[in-house]
């Protein structure tokens, strides 16, 4: 099975994030949720974001890489929106990343390394019409990236959901999409399950 760490979004290690990590413990799956706000969790994402930018965000990924250090090399990166800026980090410059899954967010490839590592799978999951997600570059990322991804067991996957919703896998937010999450549930476990062997 898979040894995933996976990253919370502006609002911290929500209940929903922590449910989604139990979610894939479930299927037999190791996942390390590291807590980059250090205990803070954030009612609305505008606050959340707001701490975030207070905190610094080389900072928050700093962090995010930090808590790689003393797991096995052979890793899933994950990240919800700005846990995807340390998922997308160590998954293309730290050795031996298995795959990313970046929800909600991706930023160019140019940002941390000249490309995508060879051979490393992806996945990229948003809504449609999240202003965040469609409306402010991160899908134009995504698709660049996808497109970019070739060699050995390297494979780019998009999926774009009918919606404006961000943050919409998080069960215990108001941008909950229990239908839409359900989809990405099941596409993250063949993703995962894939993986093996």
């Amino acid at each position: 099975m898979a040894e995933v760490l996976l990253f919370h979004h502006a609002q911290g290690l929500t209940p929903g994030v922590l449910a989604f990590a139990e979610e894939l413990r479930h299927a037999g799956h190791t996942v390390h949720a590291p807590d980059l706000y250090e205990g803070r969790t954030f009612d609305s994402l505008e606050a959340g974001a707001a701490y975030a930018m207070e905190v610094g965000f080389g900072t928050l990924v700093e962090r995010g890489v930090r808590a790689a250090d003393p797991l096995p090399e052979r890793l899933v990166y994950a990240g919800f929106s700005l846990g995807v800026l340390p998922a997308q980090k160590l998954a293309q410059t730290r050795a031996g990343a298995a795959g990313a899954l970046l929800f909600e967010a991706c930023v160019p490839v140019e940002k941390f390394s000249g490309g995508w590592p060879e051979g490393v799978p992806v996945q990229v999951h948003g809504m449609d019409a999240d202003p965040f997600f469609a409306g402010e570059g991160d899908v134009e990322a995504a698709r660049a990236l996808v497109a970019g991804v070739r060699g050995g067991t390297g494979s780019g996957e998009l999926f774009l959901y009918p919606g404006d919703r961000h943050l919409f896998a998080d069960a215990g937010l108001a941008g909950y999409d229990a239908e839409a999450a359900g989809v990405l549930m099941g596409r993250v476990r063949g993703f995962l399950a894939g993986l093996e062997g």
